[in-house]
Order: C-alpha cells, then structure tokens, then sequence
C-alpha cells in the first residue's frame, strides 16, 4: 500500500473516531436534557414506581455517571434495554431492523447505480438528441420529487387501484415498490452525474484517439470513458448507500416495513430513550463509515488524487 494512501486512511479512520464520539456525547446529553421523562404519559405511574423504574434503569444514579457506563456499553455494541420494549436488548432491536432495511436498501441501491451509470452514459452518447432530453426530463422529475411523495403514489396506483402489488412490506412481493421508490432519487441523480462526467471525458484527447484508431464504439466507453466519468459518482455512493441502508423512515412506514425505520419512528412516538439513542449512534456511524469507504475508493478509482 502506498505510504501517502495509509496515511490518509489512518487520518480518516481517527476523524471517524472522533466524529463518532461526538455524535455519542451528543445525542446523550441532549436526550437527557429533554424535559420529562421515559415514563410521562397520559397515566403516570406513581413516584414509588417512577422511582423503582429509574433506578431499574440506571437512571437514578449522577448524570456523569450513567455517560461514562453509556459510552463504556456502546464500544461494546451494547446499548442497555429497550424502555418500552420489555425484555428486550436495544442491540437486538437495531440488527433485527437492520437485517430488513439493509435487504431493501442494498437492493434501492444496485438499482440505483447500474440504471443511473447507464442511463447517464446513453445521454451523454446522444447528446442533445431526443433519448438525452427525455432522460434528463424524466432524471429531473425524480430529483425533483420526495421518495415519500413517489412511495404514496405508488401505493394508492399499484396497490390499491390496480391491487399489483400487497401494500404491505413484510413479504417479498412487497419490497418490490418500496426498493424502487428508493431508488428513484439516487438513480436520476446519478443519471445526472454520469452524463455530465462523461461528457467532459469524451471531449478529451485520448478518446478522439482511440476512435481514430478505430476501437469499438463499446470499448470506448464502457473501458475508456466510463472507468475515468465514475469517480463523482463514487464520492456520492457513499453517503447514498448509507442513506437507503439505514432507511428512508417515511417509505418504511407507508409500506409497512419492519425495518429499523420501523422501530425508530415508533421509539420517538413511546419516548423509549434508549432505543432513540441507539438507532441515532448506529445510523451515523454508519453514515460515517460509508463516507469513509467512498474517499478510499475515490483514490483507488483515481490515483491522480492528491491525499497530501
């Protein structure tokens, strides 16, 4: 490995760390300086039995102290019990959510870059032809328009009017509209990236060359042109990737999802501090590590880059 390329990982990787201790300082303290309580609800229990549930909890002891326990547990991936959830581990709540939104979301995903890669190549092979004006329309549109706004269309169109599809996401013929609601955002704006990419890159001197020594078409862009138009589209993956991965909490919901969205939403709507906190650390870090991967891979895509 190159010395500069280890360098800057290590510098990233100690960023990282520091980001994501932050993050958990944060979301900490600022679920505990919110007024109330995980128990307040319209039938409070007693003061012998908030008291009980507090100390049951840990929530009885000094402020610094519940931090330093909190922080010890989460290097560990233990991020106590849920509060609302009885019986039950906020760690075994964030992979049973996980391991259905990372299904959808790495799924919204492949769609998203391989339909955007191509349709943004096609645009820029027919530029200013009809097949780039109608694709930039319609990339422009989706841009344009919240996947929540697409996802209910979706479901009153193909679930309810034309009963296509189940309206519910527990099944696998009910993943089909939330993935491609997803996707449709990140795909036109990759569309959109690729196109404008790869038409700097086709006006430069070693592609007119190649074409003069006449090498196919394909070749010229999917070897030549394409490998050195993906970098941009690398630098966003990243953040992309993490965005659909952890969730679009709104597309979740209208279909019914039980992905972590699912539980996210219902852990503000019950006040299940624990559980906000640990989907909150869990949904940065991985945001944080995406970005990571997609800096590297910016590099390694492109070695002209200069880490220094």
């Amino acid at each position: 490995m190159d010395t500069k390329l280890a360098i800057y990982i290590l510098k990233r990787l100690l960023l990282a760390i520091v980001t994501i201790f932050l993050i958990i300082t944060i979301t900490f303290f600022v679920m505990h300086s919110i007024p109330g309580g995980p128990f307040l609800s319209e039938k409070s229990p007693s003061a012998e039995v908030t008291a009980a549930l507090e100390a049951k909890y840990g929530l009885d002891k000094p402020l610094g102290v519940q931090y330093l326990e909190y922080l010890t547990g989460v290097i560990q991936f233990d991020f106590g019990p849920s509060i609302k959830q009885r019986g039950r581990a906020v760690s075994d709540i964030i992979i049973e959510g996980f391991s259905v939104s990372a299904k959808l979301g790495g799924a919204a995903a492949a769609l998203a870059i391989v339909t955007g890669l191509i349709l943004g190549s096609l645009a820029a092979v027919y530029h200013n032809k009809f097949a780039d004006k109608a694709i930039m329309v319609i990339s422009t549109a989706f841009v344009a328009m919240p996947s929540f706004i697409i996802a209910t269309f979706f479901l009153l169109i193909f679930c309810v009017w034309l009963n296509w599809f189940p309206a519910n996401g527990d099944s696998t013929g009910g993943l089909i509209l939330p993935i491609i609601a997803l996707s449709l955002y990140p795909m036109s704006y990759i569309t959109r990236l690729t196109r404008s990419s790869m038409l700097d890159v086709l006006g430069q001197d070693y592609i007119r060359t190649a074409r003069a020594k006449g090498v196919k078409p394909y070749k010229v862009l999917f070897k030549h042109s394409l490998r050195n138009a993906v970098t941009p589209v690398i630098t966003y993956a990243g953040p992309m990737i993490a965005f659909i991965l952890t969730g679009s909490l709104v597309v979740e919901k209208i279909f019914a999802v039980p992905g972590l969205g699912k539980y996210f939403v219902s852990s503000i709507t019950s006040r299940d501090y624990t559980l906000i906190m640990g989907t909150t650390i869990f949904m940065a870090t991985l945001v944080i590590l995406m970005m990571l991967i997609s800096d590297i891979l910016y590099k390694v895509f492109d070695p002209r880059v200069d880490l220094s």
